[in-house]
Parts: structure tokens; C-alpha cells; sequence
């Protein structure tokens, strides 16, 4: 019977310390002459309808900022091909110019074998051994 008088003793002074204490005061609801007008709220959340259709005609999809990006990247994406298209035109002409190259360089490598072969041949031996 002790331990019930102790819970309840303890449940009135939790109570009495809430119901006087500064915090509980300053966070409940006070009955304050300056009551929420429900119209003034509204007149805060909502604007008239001329002012929203003013505000989605500026801030439409396809504004001139809209049209602005479109023609920057435009230009951007003609300038990439503009590169891209030089860049494949001057490797062309590089690997023309290795091509040719190779083919003189082996036009003449083959040219002084072959003189080097006519050169070296006496006519009295096979010529089997010049040609692999």
C-alpha cells in the first residue's frame, strides 16, 4: 500500500511543477485579442487572378531564356561538328600523305634491289637464290 501512496505523491508534484512552471505558460495557447482572421490568411496565401496569370506568362516553359539556351546550344553543337569535321579532314590528309610516303619509301627500296640484283648477277650462276 506504501508504493501507491509514493506513485501517487509523485504523480502530483510532476503535475503541480507542470501546471506552474515558465515553460508550460509560454508554450500553451493564449486567448489573445488579435485573433487569426481567416479572410487576412487568405488574402496572404492567394493573389488575385490577374497576378497569377501574370506570373505564369512570365515564367512559361518557353520564355526568351528558353529560346536563349536552345540557340546557345545550337551554336555550341555547330561549332563542335565545325571541329570535329576539321579534325577528321587533317587526319585524312595525314594518313594519305603516311600511305604515299610508304609507297615511294618501298617503290625505291624494291628499285635498288632489284639494281643491286642486276648488278651482282655474271650471268654464269642460277639466279634462284636472289628471288625467296
Amino acid at each position: 500500500m506504501s508504493w501507491t501512496r509514493v506513485f501517487v505523491l509523485s504523480l502530483l508534484t510532476t503535475l503541480l511543477i507542470l501546471t506552474f512552471s515558465s515553460v508550460v505558460r509560454s508554450a500553451a495557447v493564449r486567448g489573445d485579442s488579435k485573433a487569426a482572421d481567416p479572410k487576412g490568411a487568405a488574402r496572404q496565401v492567394f493573389m488575385p487572378e490577374s497576378d497569377a496569370s501574370n506570373f505564369f506568362k512570365r515564367r512559361s516553359r518557353r520564355s526568351t531564356r528558353y529560346y536563349e539556351l536552345q540557340v546557345e546550344q545550337r551554336v555550341k553543337i555547330s561549332a563542335m561538328e565545325q571541329r570535329r569535321e576539321y579534325n577528321e579532314e587533317q587526319r585524312d590528309e595525314y594518313e594519305n600523305y603516311i600511305k604515299e610516303e610508304r609507297d615511294e619509301q618501298n617503290e625505291r627500296s624494291s628499285e635498288t634491289n632489284e639494281q643491286l640484283r642486276e648488278y651482282h648477277y655474271d650471268g654464269h650462276q642460277p639466279r634462284y637464290y636472289w628471288f625467296h
